[in-house]
This record gives structure tokens, C-alpha cells and sequence, in this order.
């Protein structure tokens, strides 16, 4: 049970039946939480210390974070890690990074040992079982990072074999089409950040509009846009539940906020349910309160 959580965080539950699922793991619950950005300005301490407390209540088996913790100036991953270290789950605290989180070439390091001094295992490339062999969690190198290679560690898991893969950009479930993924952990977009109702991010629709509005127009239009492109190529996976070929992947639309901040977009904290098949496949339950929303930013 949730008790009382901070005005504009969405809590949203996700049940996801799983094929082959060990006994051991129906029922567990893990908690997703993503895109921090904890710079001093994204996202402010007490907004973080509120939702981490959400998280507590919820009382997860496992926790997965999917990266973009710092900005670029990796110095603040030491705050922010004493802050995480009051996390607590059964199964332990999973970790994968994300473009920002090696934005300087010592930024990889310094991001990863705080992470880990307070007990937080960082999967760059590595397979974990938090409950014995009977399911495998990926955490792939950043999507955008030299030699992205997944089948490094997909090509080890024997077939029939349930995986949870975590991996910042989703933009990768697109190459992760070619391995079995029972669900893929991903965040990164921000959601859009500002979403038009029936339409989706506004991001993805600046482009197209480009062409139809009046040329003295366009060159603001194409700065605008030229971000978002270098964002993610696939907006329609901006957030929420996705099928991409055979896989499932969930993206969380995170807690740190750029400009022009967050509309119709509220920062996020996934609590997801794993099953047993026979079901054909997830089911998104929200129980999300869109409270009236208070700046995420200090």
C-alpha cells in the first residue's frame, strides 16, 4: 500500500506474466526508478527524498534503476548515492548507466564505485541472479556507448531461460528484437516531457509540422527539433508499455526534467509484478495519481 506520496509523482503498477517463470519468482515485485539527472537544478533533494520514501512503502523485492543519475559533471553521484542508500529491497538493488553517466571519460568510474559503495550493483555488461538461476537480470553498456554489443551476454542464456534486461535508451529494443526479452527496463526519453493528450510527446510532432509552417518559421522549429532527434529515433516507445517484435519493454518517464519542464508528463516510480504465464502478455494496471503538480526542480 502506498501512503502518502509527494504532489506530482505518478505511481503506475505494471503485472507482466512471464513464460518459464520459476515458481521462486511469482509474485515479486520490483520497483523501477530512472533519469534522476541530480545536478542541482533537474530535480531537487527534497522531491528525491520523498519518492524514495514512496518506494520504501511499497516495499519491493527488487529495485531496478536504468540510469542518467548525474547531468554531466559527475561530482553530485556522491550526494545523490547517499541519498539512494536508504533504499531497501530483499533481492538487492540493480543498476545500469546511461549516456550521461559517461559523459566524461572518468565519468563511468567515478559513477559506478559511489553507486556500489552503498551496496548498489552496477550492470555494465553483466548478468546478475538475485534468486538463483532460475531468472538472469541483464544490465547492457548505454546504447549510445563503443561496441553496444548484446549478444555478448544474450548468446550465454540458455533459450528458455526468463530475462529481465535493463537498458537506458530504448532505442535498443529495436536490436534487442533478435533475443528473447521477457521485459526490457528502459527510461531516457523523459517521457516527452510535454505531452499533447491523443497526440503524444510534442517532440515527435515538431518535425512533420516543420514542413507545413511558413519558412521564417522553420529555423526555430529545426532547433527545436534537432534535440529530439538525438534523443531517441523511436518516440512512439517515449513511455509506458510497448510490444517490439516478440519482447516487451517498459519505459519510465523518469524524475529529473529538462526546460521547458514537464506538461501532461508527470515524474514517475514503476512497481511491476512478474507472473506466471499462462496469460499472452502484460497487463498495465495505473493506479497513478496526477496530483496537482508542485516544480521537481529546485
Amino acid at each position: 500500500m502506498i501512503g502518502i506520496r509527494p504532489a506530482g509523482l505518478s505511481v503506475e503498477r505494471l503485472i507482466v506474466p512471464v513464460k518459464n517463470l520459476p515458481q521462486a519468482w511469482a509474485g515479486v515485485t520490483i520497483a523501477q526508478l530512472s533519469d534522476l539527472h541530480f545536478d542541482g537544478e533537474s530535480l531537487s533533494s527534497q522531491f528525491l527524498q520523498a519518492t524514495l520514501a514512496v518506494i520504501n512503502q511499497a516495499e519491493p523485492d527488487l529495485i531496478c534503476l536504468t540510469g542518467d543519475y548525474v547531468t554531466d559533471n559527475p561530482d553530485p553521484i556522491h550526494e545523490l548515492s547517499h541519498h539512494l542508500h536508504q533504499l531497501q529491497a530483499r533481492l538487492g538493488i540493480y543498476a545500469c548507466l546511461g549516456n550521461h553517466d559517461v559523459y566524461y571519460p572518468e565519468s563511468q568510474a567515478i559513477v559506478t564505485q559511489a553507486l556500489e559503495n552503498v551496496g548498489i550493483q552496477v550492470l555494465w555488461d553483466k548478468i546478475a541472479y538475485p534468486l538463483g538461476p532460475g531468472l538472469a537480470v541483464v544490465g547492457l553498456r548505454d546504447f549510445w556507448s563503443f561496441q553496444f554489443n548484446p549478444g555478448l551476454l544474450l548468446d550465454e542464456l540458455p533459450p528458455d531461460l526468463p530475462r529481465l534486461v535493463l537498458s537506458h535508451n530504448p532505442d535498443s529494443a529495436k536490436v534487442l528484437q533478435n533475443w528473447r526479452v521477457d521485459l526490457q527496463l528502459s527510461g531516457h526519453t523523459h517521457g516527452g516531457q510535454v505531452v499533447i493528450p491523443k497526440l503524444g510527446p510534442l517532440v515527435a510532432w515538431l518535425k512533420p509540422l516543420r514542413k507545413k509552417l511558413p519558412k521564417l518559421w522553420r529555423p526555430t522549429f529545426s532547433a527545436m527539433t534537432k534535440g529530439s532527434e538525438r534523443t531517441v529515433q523511436y518516440w512512439q516507445w517515449a513511455e509506458g508499455l510497448h510490444q517490439v517484435g516478440a519482447n516487451w519493454l517498459y519505459v519510465n518517464r523518469g524524475l529529473g526534467s529538462y526546460w521547458p519542464g514537464r506538461w501532461n508528463c508527470p515524474p514517475e516510480v514503476t512497481l511491476i509484478t512478474l507472473v506466471a504465464a499462462p496469460q499472452s502478455e502484460p497487463v498495465s494496471a495505473s493506479v497513478s495519481e496526477r496530483l496537482q503538480s508542485v516544480p521537481t526542480c529546485v
